[in-house]
């Protein structure tokens, strides 16, 4: 620190400043610890600086704003021998001495300079420090503060919260004292003369112990059990001091009384225990449970009974709806109790009872069921917006041998009838042809053979328009008529192509007029039913057919939404050795893609592979195209309902319940039956004779239709049942199912491999193979008639009256006759009639003229007759003969 003597030695140490002194002054500052300082006081004038004193100017005018500035203090001037250096902060400088102070800054050195600097930067640093230090010092203090507030309050709503706890716990008092007041009143009262007259200075006895009374004394219990029992027995003892003395232990002589142990109360010292009232700790146990419940709803915190959405199925246990509602399985089983129902945690409720339960028990109830896992999976209805034209679907329907399949094969350009066995269609087969114009049509053809009904009625309810083929030699049949019947079962309109026009015996003004008995108008008649005069085999009017086809299309305006999940039914279904589950799908709406998730009746899988009907690979399919899909875990039904899923948990509670329902539908259609129906049905049973079979085919479609051809060959004597039907190859299984069940193994369109061979022919198990149908149905129809009955046909002989009856030695009785009427011949049925009632049916074992067995006896003439195992023969009594034919019959 400068002692004041020398302005320029002041410990190298010289005032900062880069502008003109105007005065100065010094004064001395004093810290903590006893430490000062001298500074420099000048008042300067603002002048104009260089470029080079920018630096040191920068520097200054940072020194001139200090971050801090402890406070000023004047002091006395030093004993220095310079008095201009000990003048006090209000005294000027002379303006000789400032401009020499001035003079000497400018003249600092570099490492002055600098040091200078540096010393401002930790200023500046110090100076940020300090403020953010007083940044944090006040969000502490207001911390604090907000905490002591919220204490504050805390410790407000405590005190209120305990003031209202000890108004309810002096209110629950008043009402406990009034209570037991009222009860020792009546008890006094019940006691009448014999109650005790209590008087100062006597001891009374309060369980088990000794109560002494003194006077002018306040008992010190009398806020207590025993001083409030004193105070309400009305009166009568006074309140005084009451001083507990405990009695010494006395000592009991052998075989004594035990002494009463326990708590000795009114309702045990009165000894009625018939008529226990609710007891003061009960009541006590109560009045806390109902305190507590009203601290709790002052404070918020009471616990309303929350409501739940219940889920309740078909049927559910006990347990269960218990575990949805959160409800005690014990307090449900309580409310069936009360209900009148005994039930356990694991037996089941139906729903309705289950609803009532939730309803009581003050939830929501939402119903579901099992088939509520289909909902949905068909998708929304499509609008107008997203639908674009798609082509017609077109289905070939008529009488077998009418030239359907030809007519396609000519519209397609191919061959495919040398491929059918028979020359008849046992298939239904959907093609797709692309017309000259460019547009598609797709066709649906189906099997003509009365077998094949269903197939027709699939075709007509997934087609849009049918066209009915009519042969022009032939006239309508019985398959039209049906054919007609599925179209206006399905509502679709229906064309006319009267085929074979190309014969001479040809006939088409015929076949319409034949169509007018079934109310099919043809446009030649005056209706409004198209119709084409076509010739498969030579070509004729092909085209006029197509342009009739698009024509009723375009009124149809048909139309689909390609952009969506794909659906369709299933056409046709097989099993291929290799490929396994082919199913021919024709797409209705959406588009079908390769690795889609597809479910079709209870199968289900994952697209593997799609082909047209030419073999042809394919990565999609639009509306109106049918295609082959590869990878579903079994084989469909025809008929089943293909859909898009999004994932493979949603097909497989899909198929699962389709499983489920179907194995129920079995079970219950064996149960139908019950009582008197049950015994009358199984009487029917066991007189109706039954043949087993086993059914294998190519498809299921022919499957279906052979199950059903057999099932309709049933009467009431015989029937065909059909213990087991699929699709594929024979397997080993149905081999050993063959030979339980007796049943021979019919094989439509399908072989049976090398080693099942072996096993069949091991186990005497009978195969037979068919390639037509019709071969196939005489063939079980011969086996049928077979087991009927044969008829039995009787035809009258003659009348013989007995005249007398010889009895012969070794012989026995024989019956001396006259014919009466007819011829008697010898073998023959005969009747014995005693007063015009029949005794007697057998058979003649002996017809004898005179001596001679004879063949044959006429009227007027006598013989001889004995009957087989019978001897009661009397004069006068009349035999009729008669002869019995054996005629077998047939279905």
């Amino acid at each position: 620190m400068s002692d004041g003597k020398d302005n320029d030695n002041s410990g190298g140490r010289k005032p900062l400043t880069l502008s003109r002194n105007v005065g100065a002054g010094t004064v001395r500052q004093s810290f903590s610890h006893g430490r000062t300082n001298q500074v420099v006081v000048e008042v300067k004038k603002k002048r104009t600086i260089g470029a080079g004193e920018a630096l040191v100017s920068a520097g200054a005018s940072t020194a001139r704003k200090p971050a801090y500035a402890p406070p000023i203090r004047p002091t006395a001037p030093s004993s220095s021998d310079d008095p201009a250096r000990a003048v006090t902060q209000g005294d000027l400088v002379e303006p000789r001495e400032a401009s020499t102070r001035s003079t000497k800054t400018l003249g600092l050195s570099e490492s002055e300079m600098k040091a200078r600097l540096a010393a401002l930067e930790r200023a500046r640093e110090q100076e940020q420090a300090r403020r953010q230090q007083q940044l944090a010092e006040t969000e502490a203090r207001k911390r604090r503060e907000e905490g002591d507030r919220r204490r504050l309050e805390e410790e407000r709503l405590a005190a209120e919260a305990e003031a209202q706890r000890k108004r309810l716990i002096e209110q629950e008092q008043q009402e406990v004292s009034a209570s037991r007041s009222q009860a020792l009143g009546e008890t006094v009262e019940s006691l009448g003369d014999n109650a005790p007259d209590f008087e100062p200075d006597e001891r009374i006895s309060l369980r088990s112990d000794v109560v002494e009374v003194g006077d002018g004394e306040t008992a010190p219990g009398e806020e207590g059990e025993d001083g409030d029992l004193l105070s309400e027995l009305g009166g009568r003892v006074k309140r005084q001091k009451v001083a507990v003395v405990r009695p010494a232990p006395v000592s009991r002589a052998k075989g004594a009384q035990q002494r009463r142990s326990g708590k000795l109360t009114i309702t045990s010292a009165l000894g009625d225990d018939s008529d226990r009232q609710r007891s003061l700790a009960s009541v006590r146990r109560a009045r806390e449970k109902e305190r507590d419940r009203r601290l709790r709803m002052l404070k918020g915190q009471e616990q309303t009974k929350q409501v739940r959405e219940v889920i309740v199925p078909e049927v559910i246990t006990v347990a269960e709806l218990a575990n949805r509602m959160a409800e005690r399985l014990t307090d449900v089983i309580k409310y069936l109790m009360k209900q009148g129902q005994m039930m356990k945690g694991a037996d089941n409720l139906d729903a309705d009872t289950a609803e009532l339960i939730v309803t009581d028990f003050g939830h929501t109830v939402k119903r579901v069921a099992e088939s509520d896992v289909e909902i949905g999976l068909e998708g929304e209805a499509d609008t107008d917006t997203n639908q674009v034209p798609r082509p017609p679907v077109v289905t070939i329907m008529g009488h077998v041998d009418h030239g359907k399949t030809s007519l396609l094969d000519a519209i397609r350009s191919a061959d495919t009838v040398k491929g059918e066995a028979g020359g008849i269609t046992q298939h239904i087969g959907a093609y797709q042809v692309r017309l000259e114009g460019g547009d598609r049509v797709t066709f649906l053809d189906t099997p003509g053979h009365a077998a094949f009904s269903s197939m027709r009625a699939r075709g007509a309810g997934i087609t849009d328009v049918v066209v009915l083929v009519v042969a022009a030699d032939d006239g309508v049949m019985p398959q039209t008529v049906e054919a007609i019947s599925h179209a206006k079962a399905a509502g679709v309109p229906l064309i006319v192509a009267v085929n074979k026009i190309d014969k001479p015996e040809a006939n088409p003004q015929k076949v319409l007029n034949e169509l007018l008995q079934y109310e099919v108008l043809t446009e030649a008649v005056g209706g409004d039913t198209l119709w084409v005069p076509v010739s498969a085999k030579e070509g004729t009017n092909l085209n006029t057919l197509l342009e009739s086809i698009l024509l009723q299309s375009e009124v149809l305006d048909l139309r689909a939404n390609p952009d969506r999940a794909a659906e369709g039914t299933v056409i046709e279904a097989k099993l291929d050795r290799g490929r396994g589950s082919v199913a021919t799908v024709l797409v209705q709406r959406g588009t079908l893609k390769r690795g889609d998730l597809v479910v079709a009746g209870s199968q289900w899988g994952r697209v593997r592979a799609l082909t047209d009907e030419r073999g042809q690979s394919l990565q999609s399919a639009g509306p109106s195209q049918p295609v082959e899909i590869l990878g579903l875990d079994g084989t469909p039904e025809p008929g089943d309902i293909m859909v898009v899923v999004e994932n493979e948990a949603r097909a497989r509670e899909v198929t699962d319940y389709r499983i489920r329902m179907k194995r129920e539908k079995i079970v219950v259609r064996q149960t139908a039956r019950s009582g008197l129906e049950a015994m009358l049905a199984r009487i029917k049973d066991a007189e109706v004779k039954e043949f087993p079979l086993i059914v294998k085919a190519d498809v299921g479609g022919s499957a279906e239709a052979i199950t059903a051809a057999l099932e309709r060959l049933a009467t009431d004597e015989v029937r065909a049942k059909v213990i087991h039907q699929a699709v594929g190859g024979i397997t080993e299984s149905d081999v050993l199912l063959a030979k339980s069940s007796g049943a021979p193994i019919l094989a439509f369109n399908t072989r049976a491999p090398k080693q099942v061979r072996d096993l069949a022919e091991h186990e005497g198990v009978e195969i037979r193979y068919y390639s037509i149908i019709y071969n196939l149905l005489d063939d079980v129809k011969d086996i049928l008639s077979g087991m009927l009955e044969p008829e039995r046909k009787e035809s009258f002989l003659g009348y013989a009256q007995i005249l007398q009856v010889f009895n012969i030695t070794k012989v026995g009785k024989i019956a001396g006759c006259k014919i009466n009427e007819g011829n008697i011949k010898r073998g023959c049925g005969v009747r014995l009639l005693r007063d015009d009632v029949v005794i007697h049916e057998g058979k003649l074992s002996t017809l004898k003229r005179f001596k001679d067995e004879v063949a044959e006896v006429t009227a007027g003439q006598e013989c001889g007759m004995a009957f087989e195992g019978y001897q009661d023969l009397r004069e006068g009594d009349l035999i009729e003969c008669f002869d019995v034919q054996i005629i077998k019959r047939s279905l």
